[in-house]
């Protein structure tokens, strides 16, 4: 077979398209994976959001905890005074 002529471009075309069609063939499974990862990084970004809003309140438990432990003093201390 002599690839001089008209063969020679025709071997390099379907080579070509071959390997456009199997790069499309990796690159659309990987597009439609990331855009898959993209709607699901959406929905768990709303859901730390919502994570953040309802555990804001333990910021304040270290002053919660305070406050009943010096209740709790003052109780005990009563309470001794009391002959408790």
């Amino acid at each position: 077979m002599d690839f001089t002529g008209h063969e020679g471009w025709l071997v390099g075309f379907i080579i070509g398209l071959v390997v456009v069609l199997v790069v499309v063939a990796l690159v659309v499974p990987i597009l439609l994976l990331a855009a898959r990862i993209g709607k699901q990084a959406g929905s768990i970004l709303t859901g730390l959001e919502q994570a953040e809003i309802n555990t804001a309140g333990l910021a304040g438990l270290n002053t919660t905890i305070e406050s009943a432990l010096a209740i709790i003093a003052g109780l005990k201390r009563g309470r001794a005074r009391l002959g408790g």
